[in-house]
């Protein structure tokens, strides 16, 4: 693990970690955004909160997790490791030296190319995160539809079929053979269209305030930055991030939510239109709020615990 090395593996094993802790931080509040970005009946962010708190319990909130914590550590792992040695590799062949600092201009490229590269694997990740987290109301839509077709041609009492309580994936694995057996491949990519448009400048704008934010609260550019500093810088980064990113997000959400059979948008133009027509413009700024504070603790908790991780790896 030379620091003379292009390639480093410490940036992903400092990934790894980083990712763990974020998701264990920001999940309950995930949920909570993609309830309101993709459910229905929820007023605001507080309504959601307390209505998932006396339904399911604080269980709720941590519904799906199991999966984010397997799969977005590896993620956060491929994410981080892919941008420092993106940087490496530029610094390389524009200044000829791997350790030289990054300009505005090569932090840019290496943040839009891994915002590009994070969509490949983790568009099944958020895909199966968010029908686990919103398969209550998946269900319950399901009997609804399930209860109006038979009580058009039958005396059999609504009641009789309504079935609150079951869920439509026992887990992750089952999530992800029933999307293929129902939707095929291109089914756990759904929403991968609208993953490039959150990810591509949301990187940007993930890294590069980091960055800037870093630089300005260092006491001078030979000294080691504060943790304190980093847990700053990195929630900064991450509300910002997250706030511009919240439109895209929207619409990612909602593909991803929309199961084949209750199939109600074609695509991303159709889902923008569609959702603009019937809610109005603000409806691609709903969970922005949650957005902002949940992205803070996230992104504060994933680049503290990986620059001491990477503090740590490069001590021995």
């Amino acid at each position: 693990m030379e620091t003379s090395k292009s390639f480093r593996m410490d940036d992903f094993i400092a990934g790894l970690i980083g990712g763990a802790s974020s998701v264990v931080v920001g999940h309950p509040l995930d949920t909570v955004k993609t309830r309101l970005q993709a459910g229905t009946g929820y007023k605001n962010m507080l309504h959601c909160i307390l209505t998932i708190y006396r339904k399911e319990t604080v269980m709720g909130f941590f519904k799906g997790m199991s999966f984010p914590l397997a799969s977005i550590t590896i993620y956060n792992s491929a994410v981080f490791g892919f941008f420092s040695n993106t940087q490496r590799l530029i610094s390389k062949y524009r200044y000829g030296d791997r350790r030289h600092p990054c300009g505005m201009m090569d932090l840019t490229l290496a943040s839009m190319l891994t915002g590009l590269v994070s969509v490949g694997l983790g568009a099944p990740v958020d895909l199966v995160k968010i029908r686990l987290q919103m398969q209550t109301q998946m269900v319950l839509a399901e009997n609804l539809n399930l209860a109006g077709s038979l009580s058009s041609g039958s005396n059999m009492p609504l009641r009789s079929i309504a079935m609150p309580s079951q869920s439509l994936y026992r887990g992750p694995i089952h999530c992800i053979s029933s999307t293929l057996q129902t939707e095929g491949l291109q089914g756990l990519y759904r929403g991968a269209g609208a993953m490039i448009l959150r990810d591509v400048p949301g990187y940007t704008l993930y890294f590069i305030p980091y960055t800037l934010f870093c630089n300005l609260l260092k006491p001078d550019a030979s000294s080691k930055l504060h943790p304190g500093a980093i847990w700053l810088a990195g929630g900064l980064a991450g509300s910002i991030s997250w706030v511009t990113a919240t439109p895209a997000d929207v619409v990612k959400s909602r593909l991803q939510a929309d199961v084949a059979l209750q199939r109600k948008y074609k695509g991303i133009v159709h889902c923008i239109v569609h959702s603009y027509r019937t809610e109005g413009a603000q409806v691609f700024f709903r969970g922005a709020s949650v957005n902002a504070i949940r992205g803070f603790p996230m992104s504060s908790t994933m680049f503290l615990t990986y620059e001491l991780s990477l503090q740590f790896f490069r001590s021995f």
